[in-house]
């Protein structure tokens, strides 16, 4: 019995100091894995906290692009235009277009097309070269569309684009400031020559490489018998036949920016000016001139766009003494897209006449009604 106490006193004794040391070891375990642990979360936050810096900054990286690229696209929704192509039906009169003075329009020459079908409807000297006047400020506007240039950019109207050919005023000031989409308006709405010219001088190269852009479009958009020398029409070298100019009036009509300002009624313009008021200074009078801003408006040399009555699309009028009174259109009759070119009519309001004429000839009658109603259900 007592050998059996001593052994189990000794084995107490034995055991007794191993509890505490594993009771350490199990805390130093317990200890170094709550390290690990917090350590290894530390690292996993880090991380993941670095993550979320790369992936915030990737977007932004992200947004930033979207935003450089529609900024971009959005300074360019006017003017980047695929070269359109050449209008597809113009090959020549067919037995059923009407010729000559059927029509009893005061347009030496005219053309009538249908321009979803191509097909000429009316013809009048169509193959006959002749000075267009201003006209030339359809082409004016595409060139320079084309090149890209900023439309908010100002230019400042100088002595360069003063009209020494014919002498012709303007109602812009030398020195007035006014952007680039400004002078499209005033050149295409009424027919600006010092917008014109200023535009062209502002282009890249200046004067010699617009007019060379000017006859390379026209290559492109199958104007052959085309020949453009400067980009006011001022120039009675700028010549091109009625044939062409349906296609150029039709390269036009591809441009959202050319339909919306030259169909257009009237445009009204900021610029400075002077006033004269009087005033009284130590009992006496005297003129003082005063700056102040001035709101211009410029109507449309075309009439009929002020018309609840027309549907125009495209329009551009022209006059020089060498081309007489011109008018192209682009607009729907009886619910139809034509194009209307009239070049050299008579008297101010010939063309304005024609136009109302080829209105009431392809309204009533009835063999043009039956080829739209035809063309329309195949």
């Amino acid at each position: 019995m007592k050998r059996s106490l001593l052994f189990l006193t000794l084995l107490a004794f034995l055991s007794g100091p191993l509890s505490p040391v594993a009771e350490v070891q199990a805390a130093s375990q317990s200890k170094n894995h709550s390290v690990k642990s917090k350590a290894a979360k530390s690292k996993f936050k880090a991380k993941s906290k670095a993550k979320k810096v790369v992936l915030k900054a990737g977007k932004q990286g992200i947004k930033a692009g979207k935003r450089v690229k529609l900024s971009k696209s959005a300074k360019a929704r006017h003017f980047v235009q695929a070269p359109p192509p050449a209008l597809r039906a113009m090959r020549g009169v067919s037995a059923e277009t009407l010729q000559g003075d059927e029509l009893e329009l005061r347009a030496s020459a005219a053309l009538v097309v249908d321009q979803k079908s191509g097909t000429a409807l009316y013809a009048k000297n169509i193959d006959v070269p002749t000075s267009i006047a201003s006209i030339t400020k359809l082409m004016t506007a595409m060139v320079t569309l084309d090149a890209g240039l900023a439309l908010d950019e100002e230019i400042v109207v100088n002595n360069e684009d003063v009209d020494r050919l014919k002498g012709t005023g303007s109602r812009l000031a030398l020195g007035a400031r006014l952007t680039r989409e400004e002078l499209l308006h005033l050149a295409l709405i009424a027919s600006e020559n010092r917008a014109a010219a200023a535009l062209s001088r502002a282009y890249p190269g200046g004067r010699t490489a617009f007019i060379v852009a000017m006859n390379r479009k026209a290559r492109e958009i199958g104007m052959h018998d085309s020949h453009f020398i400067d980009g006011t029409g001022l120039n009675s070298g700028n010549r091109a036949t009625a044939a062409d100019l349906v296609k150029m009036v039709d390269a036009a009509y591809r441009y959202p920016l050319i339909r919306e300002i030259s169909s257009t009624g009237s445009y009204d313009v900021s610029l400075p000016g002077t006033r004269v008021v009087r005033v009284r200074e130590n009992g006496k009078m005297r003129r003082v001139s005063l700056a102040v801003q001035r709101h211009i408006a410029f109507n449309n040399t075309n009439s009929l766009t002020r018309s609840q009555d027309w549907d125009i699309g495209v329009s551009k009028t022209g006059y020089i003494n060498e081309a007489g009174h011109c008018l192209v259109m682009q607009t729907k009759i009886a619910n139809q897209p034509v194009i209307i070119v009239l070049l050299d009519s008579i008297g101010k309001w010939g063309r304005i006449g024609d136009a109302q004429r080829i209105r009431k000839w392809l309204e009533h009658d009835s063999q043009i009604a039956g080829h739209l109603a035809t063309r329309n259900a195949t």
